[in-house]
């Protein structure tokens, strides 16, 4: 990410324009935006450093993170623990625009899931939910063409005897299962299961979707 040549930034600065319209719209209604990442990181942000360096003192961003972080190094971003798929998570608040980026794949089962997109809608009537393609023939986390449609087993075994893209060889069968149990990838129908209210945008790359957006709110150009 650090790269900013690097193919994944390319696409996360694409779709950052689907938030700056959303930011845009809440700047002419207010003077400043409060903006929930689920998940999110500061690091992620550097793909609209300008954008935040213009409108500095405007927009904040508080990041939630069920595991402790590397604190935020400015004064436009706040990080808290807490499970996104809490439902007493941030009770009673409301932030203008939820945002989170390839993490609702992680959060685990069907019913985390739907909780996940529970708290999306209840604290924002605006947001950006972006997650990889189930149908993408291209596993991004395992950068194995196809990981997702293998069976179980044969997952678990390949974790156990190669480095395969995020994860370096599994040590063991538990650690190997714990890796691949960790990801689901959604699909279009998921998508619009969970967000039912929200648009579903394709990423798209060689003509096939890579990955998924849930976009409710001004934030479609």
């Amino acid at each position: 990410m650090s790269n900013p040549q690097s193919v994944e930034r390319q696409f996360r600065a694409r779709r950052f324009r689907h938030m700056r319209a959303m930011i845009d719209a809440c700047l002419r209604e207010k003077e400043t935006v409060e903006i929930l990442d689920l998940g999110g990181t500061e690091d992620y942000w550097r793909i609209a450093e300008d954008y935040l360096a213009q409108n500095a003192g405007r927009i904040h961003i508080t990041m939630v993170n069920n595991e402790p972080g590397v604190p935020p190094s400015s004064a436009a971003f706040s990080a808290a623990a807490g499970d996104a798929c809490d439902p007493e998570l941030f009770a009673g608040r409301r932030f203008d625009i939820v945002h989170s980026n390839s993490v609702i794949e992680h959060v685990g089962d069907e019913a985390r899931m739907a909780a996940f997109a529970d708290n999306v809608r209840r604290l924002s009537d605006r947001f950006f939910v972006q997650t990889p393609n189930y149908w993408f023939p291209l596993e991004p986390h395992f950068r194995f063409v196809g990981f997702q449609w293998l069976p179980l087993g044969m997952r678990i075994a390949l974790m156990q005897r190669f480095n395969l893209g995020f994860f370096p060889r599994a040590r063991s069968y538990e650690e190997a299962h714990a890796n691949v149990a960790e990801i689901r990838l959604l699909d279009r129908r998921m998508m619009r299961c969970l967000f039912p209210e929200a648009a579903i945008v394709d990423e798209k790359i060689f003509g096939l979707t890579k990955s998924l957006m849930a976009i409710r709110g001004k934030g479609r150009d």
